[in-house]
């Protein structure tokens, strides 16, 4: 642990310097923040790794779709194409990258597009003939060159900012004084059964302003699905075997999950946004292989789940490979938050 910190301190320190000359340059107004005569909405976090983003992205997008025409506007982060893009039905991860593609799947009536350039890419929907109602910019909080209107921030409960420390020493994408451009701060991953006195050491450590809204919530599993997104008949039993392929920052919760439905689970991990390649599919069968109980099924999660669709699988994967979705689960009241979301995009969008 000392030799981390003497190795990767520094460069921690020199990280944080260039940070914050950014973050100057834009609070100085030297570096320019663009404002859109359109509703933009940003979830971000400050943290590398999985905070839940994706999920909470598809509960605003289910809470706007029905009453607005909606953009989800991402980076496309590990595709295999540059600038602007946006998402058709012939679409894959390639295309467009794994979280754009998971959101495309599950709301194909929505506007998706990705770019690296946020404010091209404003630009370019705002000019579509069904132009958006409101924009939902995926992990946007560090692209301060698109001035949002209303700034989500994400923290993993797991992983307290205020003891986490900045690049590459630590997860930390900007210093903890960012949380203070954030409009509403949701604590993610929140055990479902967390007190109020937890939930008040959390308050008490953020140090939020009078103008910001503290939320929690937890990870609520949904039913089994096939490959294809469909429901599964899939009969599990505290006797059947799992072997579970993960491509994501945090599994552990997912393993946990599965843990608490079978007694055995083989967790095979690979990189975040991994992309699985010929020789990985011939890893996973040989692994499903050894697994001697014939009450065996494989499972990955659902945005493993968006990429593992663009490769060559063979059957006796494809029969036997499932998902569970996730989903977002208030503990604390999110009237306010959605009310305040409604009211915005209507009295701001164009008629």
């Amino acid at each position: 642990m000392l030799l981390k910190y003497l190795t990767l301190g520094p460069l921690s320190i020199l990280y944080g310097i260039g940070v914050n000359i950014r973050n100057r340059l834009f609070n100085l107004h030297i570096l320019e923040s663009h404002e859109f005569d359109i509703p933009i909405i940003c979830i971000g976090n400050i943290t590398v790794g999985g905070t839940g983003k994706t999920p909470h992205t598809e509960a605003l997008i289910e809470e706007l779709r029905h009453n607005y025409r909606v953009a989800c506007l991402s980076r496309g982060y590990k595709r295999k194409t540059k600038g602007f893009v946006l998402a058709t039905p012939s679409s894959t991860a390639n295309d467009i990258g794994d979280e754009p593609m998971q959101i495309k799947n599950k709301f194909p009536d929505i506007t998706v597009a990705v770019d690296a350039n946020r404010v091209r890419a404003i630009k370019k929907l705002m000019l579509l003939p069904e132009r958006p109602d409101v924009i939902i910019l995926d992990d946007g909080f560090q692209h301060r060159h698109v001035k949002a209107d209303i700034n989500i921030l994400l923290i993993d409960f797991n992983h307290p900012i205020h003891e986490d420390h900045l690049l590459p020493l630590g997860r930390l994408r900007e210093s903890c004084h960012a949380v203070n451009r954030a409009n509403y701060v949701i604590i993610t991953k929140c055990p479902s059964n967390i007190s109020p006195i937890e939930k008040r050491i959390i308050s008490k450590q953020l140090n939020l302003k009078a103008y910001q809204q503290l939320l929690f919530t937890t990870l609520k599993y949904g039913a089994i699905r096939k490959l294809d997104g469909d429901l599964a008949q899939c009969n599990l039993t505290s006797n059947s075997s799992i072997l579970c392929i993960t491509g994501i920052a945090h599994p552990e919760p997912y393993w946990e999950h599965l843990k608490s439905i079978v007694n055995q689970v083989t967790p095979l991990r690979f990189p975040d946004h991994y992309n699985f390649q010929e020789q990985d599919i011939e890893r996973i069968l040989q692994e499903y292989h050894k697994i001697s109980n014939p009450e065996k099924y494989i499972f990955t999660t659902e945005k493993d789940a968006t990429r593992l669709r663009g490769c060559n699988l063979p059957d006796e994967i494809k029969e036997h490979l499932f998902y569970i979705p996730v989903e977002p689960e208030f503990l604390s009241s999110r009237e306010q938050l959605t009310k305040t979301i409604h009211d915005y995009v209507r009295k701001n969008q164009k008629k």
